[in-house]
């Protein structure tokens, strides 16, 4: 009886140990399948061509020698300026070529790019990469419209990189989808157990860039987000200024808010300002 206790705190140390390697093996896994697990690009062809409904120009943007940008600019009669499109982590530019009819129908051309590593675009996928080619695509619109004239659109993942080129570029508008308050605040919310702010290679802290944008902000985030919490997006709030506006969508989903006619009225009313 006397040497029970003792086999007791063998037992327990023993436990202790394999929770503790298996915490640090599934650490170690996190760290190094970090980019599959936030990026899903499909890569295409360089000869793959493009079909859409709506009118559109393939562009072929280059960055530098090695690395070019594959972007589409999808055009409207008469347009009144540009959305520069800023999409999320999965695919390409054809899945998301059916929310382009939202904006020309308002007169605005849509200016889309896939990111490194998606689509027919080169080059390797960084963080500084995705400020650098956002910051490029608004050279182009410039050549088109004045910085009144351009929207900054940002979707799921595409919202921090679009708050981050409205916080060092002028604009009429600031809109995101389903936005973030940063990433490793996402993964937290997933699995609060890892130090994600020291292992994640991308952080896309969005809360640090709101403060400094001066064009009026729209939010919309749906209380059902499965993807993004909704309680992520609305932290964002903290750094509205007066005019700033968040849209909460009951019921809405991270990629169903265009199912929602409340989505489409706001942004309907917001573009026609």
């Amino acid at each position: 009886m006397e040497q029970q206790p003792s086999t007791i705190r063998k037992y327990l140390k023993k436990i202790a140990l394999w929770a503790i390697a298996a915490y640090l093996l599934a650490g170690v896994i996190l760290y190094f399948l970090q980019d599959k697990l936030l990026f899903h690009p499909e890569v295409l062809p360089v000869n793959y061509q493009y079909k859409f409904d709506v009118p559109f120009q393939e562009m072929l943007i280059p960055v530098n020698k090695k690395v070019k940008l594959s972007a589409v600019l999808f055009k409207a009669e008469n347009a009144r300026g540009m959305v520069l499109y800023f999409h999320g982590n999965t695919a390409n530019i054809n899945r998301y070529a059916k929310y382009m009819p939202d904006f020309t129908r308002n007169g605005y051309e849509v200016l889309i790019m896939d990111y490194r590593e998606f689509g027919k675009s080169t080059g390797r996928l960084t963080e500084e990469a995705l400020y650098e080619d956002a910051l490029l695509m608004y050279k182009v619109a410039r050549t088109r419209f004045a910085p009144h004239q351009i929207v900054i659109y940002g979707k799921s993942l595409g919202t921090g990189i679009a708050t981050e080129l409205a916080s060092v570029r002028d604009c009429r508008r600031l809109i995101l989808e389903t936005p973030y308050y940063s990433i490793h605040d996402v993964a937290a919310e997933a699995a609060p157990i890892y130090p994600y702010s020291l292992m994640l290679d991308f952080k896309l802290p969005t809360y640090e860039y709101l403060p400094k944008v001066t064009a009026p902000v729209v939010i919309f985030h749906g209380t059902d987000d499965e993807t993004v919490p909704y309680a992520s997006g609305e932290k964002l709030k903290t750094f509205f200024k007066p005019g700033d506006t968040l849209f909460t969508i009951k019921g809405g989903e991270h990629n169903n808010l265009g199912d929602y006619p409340f989505y489409h009225q706001k942004l309907d009313s917001i573009l026609q300002l």
